[in-house]
């Protein structure tokens, strides 16, 4: 038996070395898409004003600690225009127990503030539009836009970014842009909205950062770091 789990791993190993991007890219998208054709976010909210607040929130910070502070937040300002009017001090006594709640106090403030002057309080459909409001950069306007509208735009956060290199579906990329510039390069356009929650997910339930769980993994023969570990 212990003889057969060698010779399966030595090919596993064998195939894996060998594999082209495609082939990895291909195996991937065809096992998330059968074991999780459906991925979301883990972050509560009911509309596009919450999940921008959440999603700020989240930053370096875990979403179920954006779950416990968002209830008494949204009951507090229930509305853009309610946090619009709100002191940064207002708004940091509600957020004070996630991380950097400063600057992202600021930030809430901001952002309420120019999404109901410039924007009339609607979330604008459009990436580029979006980051024009305060603590909203390239990821968290692409989480917008891929999770409200369903707009191809992949975000690229650390657990992306370290996910993507680790299994092998990108290779040399420095930070999160050049990640994302290679997984649409491979990626369908319809599949980019739940590509970014399936990495996300993975990487936080099995591809962990310090102990990844390889012998549970779905996706570990299409995985280069499992190839280069399996014969260890």
């Amino acid at each position: 038996m212990k003889e057969k789990i060698r010779w399966e791993e030595s090919r596993i190993f064998t195939q894996n070395s060998c594999m082209r991007t495609k082939e990895r890219f291909d195996g991937v998208i065809a096992w998330f898409s059968e074991q999780m054709p459906v991925a979301e976010t883990e972050l509560h909210y009911t509309d596009a004003y919450q999940l921008a607040v959440a999603t700020i929130l989240s930053a370096q910070c875990t979403d179920k600690r954006v779950n416990m502070i968002t209830p008494a937040f949204f009951d507090r300002f229930p509305t853009p225009q309610d946090l619009a009017g709100a002191t940064t001090e207002e708004i940091y006594e509600l957020i004070k127990s996630c991380s950097y709640p400063n600057n992202k106090a600021r930030n809430l403030s901001g952002m309420a503030q120019k999404l109901v002057s410039d924007f009339g309080g609607v979330m604008p459909d459009d990436p580029e539009k979006m980051q024009q409001l305060p603590g909203v950069g390239r990821k968290t306007a692409h989480v917008l836009a891929s999770v409200l509208f369903k707009k191809p735009a992949l975000a690229v956060d650390t657990h992306v970014h370290r996910v993507s290199d680790r299994i092998g579906l990108t290779t040399g990329a420095k930070n999160p842009r050049q990640t994302e510039m290679q997984l649409v390069r491979h990626i369908p356009g319809e599949l980019i909205p739940i590509a970014h929650h399936w990495l996300i997910l993975h990487g936080r339930y099995v591809c962990m950062a310090r102990k990844p769980k390889c012998m549970e993994c779905g996706i570990s023969r299409f995985c280069r770091y499992y190839s280069k570990n399996a014969e260890k």
